[in-house]
């Protein structure tokens, strides 16, 4: 009896742990917030940022890096990203790029093995996003070879 009492409590725990192990974006309630027509609203606020200096750091229109600039425009409509790249990524739910459309975000690997950039898509294998120091808040194409050879996959958070 005793025994049993054991294992089932030891399989309480690893069951516990696992569902801790969970990444974000396998929570569907965060994955999914936005309706189709908040997209045109996600995209001109993007472009609102337009020349907006790069900014180590940065989140606001002061200056911006990528995910804070990310962050800016989704919580300008109404919804609080995680701050960093990689966990935009995965608190969002995982789309191709040909399903995605014009407000979803797209993710890059710049240095290293995991996910360090991330912009905003607009369409037509075009995003938003703030790139570099020394340079500005502009759009990009992943057509071209630096972004192709980067890109790392695509998030929507709408329904």
């Amino acid at each position: 009896m005793i025994k049993h009492y054991y294992l089932f409590i030891l399989s309480a725990v690893i069951i516990l742990y696992q569902a801790s192990c969970v990444p974000p974006g396998n929570i569907k309630t965060r994955q999914l917030i936005f309706s189709e027509d908040k997209r045109e609203e996600i995209v001109n606020t993007a472009k609102s940022c337009i020349g907006t200096d790069y900014q180590s750091k940065g989140s606001t229109p002061d200056g911006f890096d990528c995910s804070g600039f990310t962050m800016y425009v989704y919580k300008k409509n109404g919804f609080n990203l995680p701050r960093k790249a990689l966990s935009q990524f995965y608190s969002g739910k995982k789309i191709t790029l040909k399903y995605a459309k014009p407000g979803d975000l797209v993710f890059f690997i710049i240095k290293g093995n995991k996910i360090s950039h991330v912009g905003i898509y607009t369409g037509d294998k075009n995003f938003i996003h703030s790139p570099s120091s020394g340079k500005n808040v502009s759009y990009a194409s992943i057509s071209t070879p630096y972004w192709k050879k980067r890109y790392a996959g695509a998030a929507t958070y709408f329904r």
